[in-house]
């Protein structure tokens, strides 16, 4: 049997399992990517490589740094401070955190910004007295994280693998704002969804109890009880949170060693213990993470991700007009990035994309364009991108993201195919 074939049996069994849940789902990925190292799909540590990438140790670094902030004061203190100015509307406090997490996430990147925004949303749950809830809270952040990267050039990975594979090709290129007259539809998109359908659906799915702050992991650790410990340790961990937002937007260093920079410097400086650092690590989510890279690898490397993108579009035939042509190659980019990374994604079908057009006398950048902006609207699974990854926390389910997150890609696949006339010029 062809290592492609595997890999696709391997993948929809992951899917069933995570389906179903009769396991944890961290559990479903460590065995999915066992899977394809004991089929000899991919080598064992090219399997696992994920736990070595970057992303990984932003999350953790993250984690950490925010625990630290829950544990000095200064969370509780930005929760209040939140909750003053927007009031106890659960829906303004999401319209405020949704509008302002697309600013990082277009500049800098969206995990970077799911990681700077998700301890401050923590802090404003902790602090409502029950007003605002994490499960009605952090799905969304992540949805607007994963969509604002998309607003430019820089906020993802996929836009600058296309915009390298148009400079080497002599084709046009993008312009810094130009995936903005996609993003920022689909940002009101969102919106509107948010305050009407997927306000009411979220109270209907989140059917789960809240999960205690005292018994829960990452972004929302129990604030520390009564008055800081001390002011100076609240200061410090203040001044760690500004050095990683500046370290994540100056580009130094990757951003994964600058979160595990900040949060050694946490450890180091007493704003946490390396004992507490270690019982509210999220490791679910870390795994998950890890996990999900290695599942991306044995899609991309068997040749898996291509076969399925090649008989998508096979399926076209000849003669097709380029609306549909690129209508087609975002579905694929669509299925594919909600169970292969936006950057394993965009690096599979930027190539397809770009041979497809030429051969067709299409134009390149449109097809290219097409690509990028579907690798942005995949919200259907908690393995899509790392800011949905990353709202585990809040005790989502696999279906809770299918049937909100899901749904609202759909919306999003429809509006982005409905504009692509006057984006593309087809």
């Amino acid at each position: 049997m062809e290592a492609s074939t595997i890999a696709l049996i391997i993948v929809g069994v992951a899917l069933v399992l995570y389906i179903s849940e009769p396991i944890p789902i961290a559990t479903t990925s460590l065995l999915a990517c066992l899977a394809l190292a004991i089929f000899g799909v991919i080598p064992f540590n090219a399997a696992f490589a994920g736990f070595g990438n970057d992303m990984v140790f932003l999350m953790g670094g993250m984690i950490v740094v925010g625990n630290a902030l829950f544990e000095t004061g200064v969370a509780p203190a930005l929760g209040r401070k939140i909750i003053h100015h927007v009031g106890t509307s659960e829906k303004k406090f999401m319209v405020a955190l949704i509008l302002v997490a697309t600013v990082p996430a277009a500049f800098l990147s969206n995990t970077a910004a799911m990681a700077m925004m998700l301890p401050i949303a923590a802090a404003a749950v902790a602090a409502s007295g029950g007003r605002f809830l994490k499960k009605n809270t952090y799905m969304f952040i992540g949805i607007a994280a994963v969509t604002s990267g998309g607003l430019t050039l820089v906020g993802s990975t996929p836009q600058l693998i296309a915009q390298n594979a148009l400079i080497e090709g002599g084709h046009d290129t993008m312009a810094f704002f130009e995936l903005s007259l996609a993003g920022g539809p689909v940002i009101i998109l969102l919106l509107a969804y948010y305050l009407t359908i997927g306000h009411f659906l979220q109270k209907k799915v989140f059917d789960f109890p809240e999960v205690p702050d005292s018994e829960s992991s990452g972004f929302a650790a129990a604030p520390a009880s009564g008055e800081p410990k001390s002011v100076v340790r609240m200061y410090i961990s203040l001044g760690i949170l500004v050095f990683c937002i500046v370290g994540f937007i100056g580009g130094l260093w990757t951003v994964g060693t600058v979160a595990m920079v900040g949060a050694v410097s946490c450890v180091v400086t007493g704003c946490i213990s390396q004992k507490k650092a270690y019982q509210t690590m999220d490791w679910t989510t870390i795994i998950v993470i890890a996990c999900s890279l290695g599942l991306s690898a044995g899609l991309e490397r068997s040749g898996a991700g291509m076969l399925v993108a090649q008989t998508i579009v096979n399926m076209l035939g000849e003669g097709v007009s380029p609306w549909l042509t690129f209508s087609a190659l975002a579905f694929v980019a669509v299925v594919l990035g909600n169970f292969m990374s936006s950057t394993a994604t965009a690096a599979l079908l930027v190539p397809i994309a770009i041979s497809i057009a030429i051969s067709l006398g299409f134009d390149v950048k449109s097809a290219v364009m097409a690509v990028v902006i579907a690798t942005n609207i995949s919200y259907a699974t908690p393995v899509s991108t790392p800011p949905m990854t990353m709202t585990l926390p809040a005790g989502y389910r696999f279906m809770d993201y299918v049937k909100i997150g899901g749904l609202f890609t759909v919306l999003a696949y429809l509006l982005i195919i409905a504009l692509f006339p006057i984006i593309l010029n087809v």
